[in-house]
């Protein structure tokens, strides 16, 4: 096959799928326009893989949006700088257990079987093409260039203000899920305590479009140990840059990765049912114990060059600006950099997001409901949103702000409530299917009265006759020789009427197949036995 060819067969084992094939939601109106069931903010991975599990249940009142221009969804063509991914590249998810819409069958297709065979990682370039291909090959409506602005509660609904690029619309919404990636819970921010005293061209963080070329025979310094620092050195060193020294605070280089450790079913699927003790310990142990270290391929990168050092035990102090060099200060030891890049993560504040702006006091944190045993408090994991079962905010203050339930965080920040689900590839063969099934459940639970009341309606029966088959087969003929009379009356007055004759394939010839047409339907609902039965009649 080609991936032309797969595409075809991708489309035509949905229809092998389509079952049961109605649209169930039940339609709303607010001011007279109608209300979307779902509001996707992400065109990422993550909001095509929900797109898609909604359509499979049948919920297709939805709409996708997403910021950034077609292809710039997601890290991956922006600040995702690493070569390979560290995900095994057997990784399923978003494809819902559908052979040939897998990553593998992609892949094979485009480029052969021994390909597959010779790789253990995927290039990041080559996940964010298997993710357009995804994307078109299941028709999914995502709106680029459309940016979410501000989230409104009205009554038991949000109204929705989206940003055009020439224009302001504002829709209404039952829910919306924030597929928005990593920083959808908060920013990616450089320190402010180490920044407030440099000049922007100073520094950038390393999730910032940074012109690489222009740190050509510069000093460039970053602080951090993870996988985004030594993807950030390696590109300034292969740019030109005449020194890289990567500071970080820690004793000894990350070398475990416990992410790889979190790869198994019960652990990516059921993390969320855990004790809130329990998750506390579990992701206390992982973000702040167990940092992720970078590859053996992101660290080779950079060793290659011998103008790159890196320095442990070397958490910056305080950083200041001289005659447009950047001073940073650890302990006895300071650094003069032209450049610093702060891959230091991001930073969980909800406070930071522009569309929660009306509300964000009201969603509880983990602070508000979790006391963590003695020794083991964290101030950065008291920060994350503590979610319900379906990603859902919850209220700081019981029954102050109940339209929260509608809104659901798909982002970094469920991974304290929900593990690696809402912004890793790994995870998000369990965490988009837990979500798809609970706003499926959800809707319907909310249209529960208006569906008892087309049950009451309902009228459409299945025993259409108490005759015979016999009669019934008698009369269809009979009504089927009236249409046919009809008919040629009609054609006979269309032929006086136009002054001319009908083609051949527009008169009796159609009344007779339209007979026989019935006819043979109606036979094909009987058995051999009956119809026999009907012949000796």
């Amino acid at each position: 096959m080609s991936v032309s060819q797969l595409t075809k067969r991708v489309r035509r084992e949905l229809t092998y799928l389509d079952y049961p094939a109605r649209e169930w939601t039940v339609p709303r109106f607010k001011d007279g326009a109608p209300v979307l069931d779902v509001l996707i903010v992400g065109g990422g991975q993550s909001g095509l893989g929900i797109a898609f599990g909604l359509r499979l249940e049948r919920i297709t009142n939805f709409r996708i949006i997403d910021r950034r221009r077609r292809g710039f969804e997601g890290p991956w063509r922006r600040f995702a700088r690493m070569k390979q991914l560290r995900t095994p590249k057997e990784v399923t998810g978003i494809d819902f257990g559908i052979p040939s819409l897998t990553v593998r069958a992609w892949y094979e297709e485009k480029f052969g079987r021994q390909a597959w065979g010779r790789i253990d990682t995927l290039h990041q370039e080559v996940w964010r093409s298997y993710l357009d291909w995804y994307r078109d090959v299941l028709a999914l409506p995502v709106e680029n260039e459309v940016e979410l602005m501000l989230i409104e509660p009205v009554d038991d609904i949000f109204l929705v203000h989206l940003r055009h690029t020439d224009r302001i619309e504002r829709v209404h919404a039952r829910k919306i899920v924030l597929a928005t990636g990593f920083e959808g819970s908060g920013s990616w921010r450089a320190p402010k305590s180490l920044v407030a005293h440099l000049s922007a061209d100073l520094y950038a963080h390393s999730a910032d479009d940074i012109d690489f070329r222009r740190l050509a025979g510069k000093r460039i310094g970053i602080l951090g140990a993870g996988a985004s620092a030594f993807d950030n050195a390696a590109l300034a060193l292969e740019a030109g840059a005449a020194q890289v020294d990567l500071c970080f605070r820690r004793s000894e280089m990350p070398r475990v990765n416990p992410l790889t450790w979190m790869n198994f079913s019960g652990m990516l699927g059921h993390f969320g049912e855990l004790e809130d003790l329990d998750r506390w310990r579990f992701m206390r142990h992982i973000l702040e114990e167990l940092p992720v270290p970078p590859t053996q391929d992101s660290y080779w990168r950079c060793r290659r060059f011998e103008n790159f050092a890196w320095h442990s035990d070397c958490g910056w102090s305080v950083v200041d600006e001289a005659g447009g060099i950047a001073r940073a200060r650890s302990g006895d030891r300071s650094f003069d950099f032209d450049f610093i890049i702060f891959a230091t993560g991001v930073e969980t504040d909800l406070s930071a997001r522009p569309e929660l702006a009306l509300f964000y006091e009201e969603i509880a944190l983990w602070r508000d409901r979790f006391n963590p045993p003695p020794g083991e408090e964290s101030e950065s994991l008291a920060r994350y949103p503590y979610l319900g079962k379906a990603f859902e905010f919850v209220e700081r203050r019981p029954g102050a702000a109940p339209f929260l339930r509608g809104l659901h965080n798909f982002t970094f920040g469920a991974m304290l409530s929900h593990g690696i689900s809402g912004a890793a590839i790994t995870g998000i063969k369990y965490g988009v299917r837990r979500l798809v099934n609970c706003i499926a459940r959800e809707l319907f639970c909310e249209g529960a009265a208006a569906y008892y009341r087309d049950l009451l309606s309902y009228r459409t029966p299945e025993l259409r006759t108490l005759d015979s088959a016999f009669v019934w087969l008698s009369q269809l003929g009979r009504d089927a020789l009236i249409a046919d009379s009809l008919a040629n009356q009609l054609d006979q007055h269309r032929i006086a009427t136009l002054g001319g004759s009908l083609p051949r394939s527009m008169s009796q010839h159609d009344s007779a197949s339209a007979t026989s047409s019935r006819l043979a339907r109606t036979k094909r609902t009987l058995r051999p036995s009956q119809l026999k039965k009907k012949k000796r009649r």
